[in-house]
């Protein structure tokens, strides 16, 4: 395929030279690195990167292809755009359908190789996460600079209202391959608030044997509640979450009406929503090699992360006890309600890129559906 020469520049001004190998044109969004080794078109398709240009560590991508499964949303690549340090257009697995490039080149995202990923990673991790923007079509750095400095930033954006379902519907898909037969979870109903949810997520849990109905980010309390179900799920997403206001309005009113269970972005509209406050990281956790204390059995998991804010949990008070730790930097990572059947996670026990060693705790939730 031919390249065009292509630019990354950052808010701050720096500015990385390469050459573009998926759509021809220009991008703008928070830049940030992601540490997994495989994975890339889950990683793209994962709508809590909606807003993010996505740095991949790992040295080479493209080498396996792509394929019409391994996505987590069926709208396709939510990442605004993908940068990585060498780009291989001849791939070779059984599976691959198609090339990485032309699958973001059919998808409008833009991508840059060529650059000093390992370069652009520190220099993420020593002055954090910033807006940047990508070009194959303007060659000037300066009036590339002016643009990105205009942008307002993702900060106070609603971004799950962008990337919700618009209908409500149902799920029933389980995992590729089903490693056991126990379902625990049988004949259980689950509302599932799509705030972004990764399909990998509805996957274990209709493992698990939950009946699914995912319903818009926006649906009134009342209507989830009319459902009648034993549960209710807050998803994944991207963005602020301080900005999802109808999110955090709606879980307050479902606050000791049904068990809840919540991951990522989920988790931290619960932790609004019970009176908290969230914070957000230096530079985020994108990967899939963070470990993680479960401090309920002192075990150490290595777990896949996406998120850039954290829940204060501490400033909960005694409403709820810390239930997980990140061993990196000593955030908190997850909490159990103290008196209500309510539990959530920050990091992704679903994977999709990553390890599986947290997917034990969709099986928690139904322990906590039976207690509640």
């Amino acid at each position: 395929m031919v390249m065009k020469k292509a630019f990354l520049v950052l808010s701050d001004g720096t500015v990385f030279e390469g050459r573009g190998f998926g759509y021809d044109g220009e991008a703008i969004g928070e830049v940030v690195f992601n540490t997994s080794m495989t994975g890339y078109q889950e990683i793209l398709t994962d709508p809590s990167y909606k807003g993010q240009i996505v740095t991949m560590t790992y040295t080479q991508m493209g080498n396996y292809g792509v394929n019409p499964d391994d996505v987590e949303s069926a709208g396709g690549p939510q990442a605004e755009a993908f940068v990585v340090k060498e780009y291989l257009d001849f791939p070779s697995n059984w599976r691959s359908e198609g090339s990485l490039g032309k699958y973001l080149s059919d998808n409008r995202v833009v991508a840059i190789e060529g650059l000093d990923t390992r370069a652009l990673t520190r220099h993420l991790r020593d002055h954090g996460a910033q807006m940047g923007i990508i070009s194959t079509r303007e060659t000037d750095p300066v009036k590339l600079h002016e643009k990105v400095r205009r942008n307002p930033g993702l900060g106070g954006i609603d971004l799950a209202s962008k990337v919700t379902t618009r209908d409500a519907y149902k799920w029933t898909a389980g995992l590729w391959e089903q490693t056991g037969t126990d379902r625990p979870g049988e004949g259980k109903r689950v509302v599932v608030y799509d705030f972004g949810v990764k399909q990998n997520i509805l996957r274990h849990m209709s493992a698990v044997g939950f009946e699914l109905d995912i319903v818009p980010a926006g649906t009134p309390a009342e209507a989830v509640l009319d459902m009648n179900p034993d549960g209710v799920f807050l998803s994944n997403g991207p963005g602020d979450p301080e900005a999802v206001t109808v999110g955090i309005d709606n879980v307050k009113k479902l606050i000791g009406k049904k068990p809840i269970f919540g991951i990522c972005l989920g988790h931290q509209i619960l932790g609004l929503a019970l009176g908290g406050s969230t914070y957000k990281l230096k530079f985020g956790h994108h990967g899939g090699n963070h470990p993680v204390m479960d401090l309920d059995t002192g075990k150490v998991e290595i777990t896949s992360q996406n998120h850039n804010y954290c829940v204060d949990v501490k400033g909960l008070g005694d409403k709820v006890r810390l239930t997980h730790r990140n061993l990196y930097d000593g955030t908190e990572e997850g909490m159990a309600h103290v008196d209500l059947p309510i539990i959530s996670v920050q990091h992704h026990p679903e994977a999709g890129p990553g390890p599986n060693d947290a997917t034990h705790i969709f099986t928690r939730f139904v322990d906590l559906m039976e207690k509640g």
